[in-house]
């Protein structure tokens, strides 16, 4: 039978969601993805992937999960039943794996080696290698998946990436050390933190023009967009602080404070609540985005340091990687803000989970 297809009639003490949507953790010292059911809150299947595995994707309009590897390596898995059906090379290290929006081609970055490699996400091979000559730390794709921007802290710049030419369009001088980026919906501005100051760049993707350097009061270490694009959650590990930035005006907007560490964000998708992993203190915050207040901070376990939504978002899960545990939450603002407990169940996945994602496969 597929996983797809273990569909249980749940736990009766714990509350089913509408369908058994299946959770995929990486596992990063068990070289391990396990699939949890979120139809009964168990692990039904553990799948060995390249050791070290540090994200994991589905490739846009498949049933395939890509799975990047410390060691270099990619895995991918092909579903229902999630049999290895590729390795790819790449060198250790990778990061930021991502897909254009038809899923024919994929990226990833790989740091020291300061390049970028494009796949054949089909044919599932390698197109090409797109080598800077400086260290890179990040890449971001477009939404419409025109461009890539990869940040290089040591040169302060953005290097810009055509994805049909697979040639270089251009750099941009930025602020110091620019890292983590955001760019809004049409793909028109780009927001890059400046991990070495207390600065966000803005930068015209078209023109690949530095539009301003927005002053935060803290230094960025993470940065969470809106879905709507209006706003910029900037997120301050070492100063336990999230500052919001107006996309349109480039200005801060306000600061909050956060748990210890915050690391990761996620939004509903009508950007009224922001979910955030904090690393320091084993905690989740609901943050309530239009009035600006915290509606509750949940206590998962030792270090969260990744969060995903079920597709129906009645549930929040968080990989807590020094737990080596899944924590699923209640989503809802009603169960966050009653008082009651918000945590539903932790379930054992293997030796530090890093990385979780949902696919919608069963909406």
């Amino acid at each position: 039978m597929s996983l797809l297809g273990t569909v249980s009639s749940g736990c009766r003490r714990r509350p089913a969601p509408p369908q058994p949507y299946l959770a995929f953790v990486a596992n990063n010292q068990s070289d391990s993805v396990a699939v949890v059911n979120l139809g009964n809150f168990r692990v039904v299947a553990t799948v060995a992937v390249a050791p070290a595995p540090v994200e994991v994707r589905v490739r846009p309009g498949t049933r395939e999960l890509w799975v990047l590897s410390d060691s270099g390596k990619l895995t991918i898995l092909q579903g229902p039943d999630l049999r290895v059906v590729a390795t790819l090379p790449v060198n250790p290290h990778g990061r930021d794996l991502s897909f254009s929006p038809d899923g024919k081609q994929a990226y990833v970055l790989e740091p020291a080696e300061g390049q970028v490699i494009f796949f054949d996400g089909e044919a599932r091979q390698e197109l090409a290698r797109i080598r800077q000559g400086t260290p890179l730390a990040h890449l971001a794709l477009t939404p419409d998946g025109k461009t890539l921007a990869a940040s290089a802290p040591a040169a302060n710049k953005l290097y810009f990436l055509s994805t049909e030419t697979r040639k270089l369009l251009g750099s941009l001088e930025v602020g110091k050390g620019p890292g983590p980026m955001v760019a809004l919906p049409d793909s028109s501005k780009l927001f890059v933190a400046d991990t070495e100051e207390e600065k966000v760049s803005a930068v015209e993707i078209a023109t690949r023009r530095l539009l301003s350097h927005i002053e935060l009061g803290a230094r960025p270490t993470a940065l969470a967009l809106k879905p709507d694009g209006g706003e910029i959650f900037v997120l301050s590990a070492p100063a336990t602080t999230l500052m919001i930035v107006d996309a349109f005006h480039d200005n801060v907007e306000q600061s909050l404070p956060t748990g210890r560490e915050p690391v990761a964000g996620v939004f509903r998708r009508d950007s009224s609540l922001l979910y955030l992993a904090n690393a320091g203190d084993g905690s989740v915050m609901a943050l309530d985005v239009a009035n600006r207040v915290t509606l509750a901070s949940i206590p998962v376990g030792t270090e969260p340091r990744a969060l995903a939504l079920t597709p129906d978002e009645r549930f929040l899960v968080v990989a807590d990687s020094a737990a080596s545990s899944l924590a699923v939450l209640y989503a809802d603002r009603t169960n966050l803000s009653s008082g009651r407990s918000a945590l539903v169940t932790t379930i054992p996945v293997g030796a530090r989970p890093v990385e979780v994602v949902i696919p919608g496969w069963l909406r």
